[in-house]
């Protein structure tokens, strides 16, 4: 169990609802989905088992172990986020959601390639899970997070997206540029240029996924606007 002190953990709680919130007030998940972030080598933090967009200032998460079976109360496929964290000791945080383009394009057994600069992101590829069943069991969440391997994102087809990244906040971040990537590659299809569309090469994709320039501080910013537990802005 985590050694965080009580005040680190409430503001790991609180950081926690902001991020479901926002990717339920963007459209990224609706009554399905949920996020967490990692406490320690042996646990972490999911979300309240509830719309993540409808999650009540002060609603707690709840904390579940690495190894073994989900506390009672805890989603079934927040065993997917279990067996990534075990594979992965660098990955600090996880969402599952549900948005809309990369669910329309994982039907087609489709991914979104790296076409611009949201896209750079995904420079190492995208996995896929060829299959729309729930994730219900130890077995299918292992196998998921083998298919998912060292990449950021896993398209589920017929059934959302699983982001693996550093932080809770490119967890959402990462998030949101995935459902834009895939809706601009369903322009790029819906316009008749995918042969003329330029997919952006390993070393461009490289360069242009950086973290400099408070990249994703500045889209977290964006995505929390408004939350009723965000931080007052500081004083000048």
């Amino acid at each position: 169990m985590s050694e965080l002190t009580t005040q680190a953990l409430d503001d790991l709680q609180r950081q926690l609802r902001m991020a479901a919130r926002a990717l339920g007030r963007h459209g990224l998940a609706h009554a399905y989905g949920h996020c967490s972030v990692r406490l320690d080598a042996d646990s972490f933090l999911v979300c309240a088992a509830r719309p993540m967009g409808l999650i009540a200032p002060g609603e707690s998460g709840v904390i579940v172990n690495m190894e073994g079976a989900l506390p009672d109360g805890v989603l079934g496929e927040v065993r997917i986020h279990q067996q990534i964290y075990r594979r992965r000791p660098e990955v600090q945080s996880i969402a599952r959601t549900m948005p809309r383009h990369v669910m329309t394009l994982g039907t087609a057994r489709r991914v979104p390639k790296p076409r611009h600069g949201f896209g750079s992101y995904f420079g190492a590829g995208i996995s896929l899970w060829d299959n729309p069943q729930l994730v219900r069991s130890d077995e299918a969440a292992s196998a998921l997070a083998d298919q998912l391997g060292g990449r950021h994102a896993l398209v589920m087809r017929g059934n959302g997206a699983v982001v693996a990244a550093d932080s809770l906040m490119q967890a959402v971040v990462l998030t949101w540029y995935l459902e834009d990537a895939a809706k601009l590659e369903l322009e790029v299809l819906s316009a008749g240029l995918e042969q003329e569309s330029v997919v952006l090469s390993e070393v461009e994709c490289s360069q242009r996924a950086t973290s400099a320039g408070l990249i994703f501080e500045r889209m977290w910013e964006y995505l929390t606007a408004g939350d009723p537990e965000a931080p007052p802005e500081p004083h000048h």
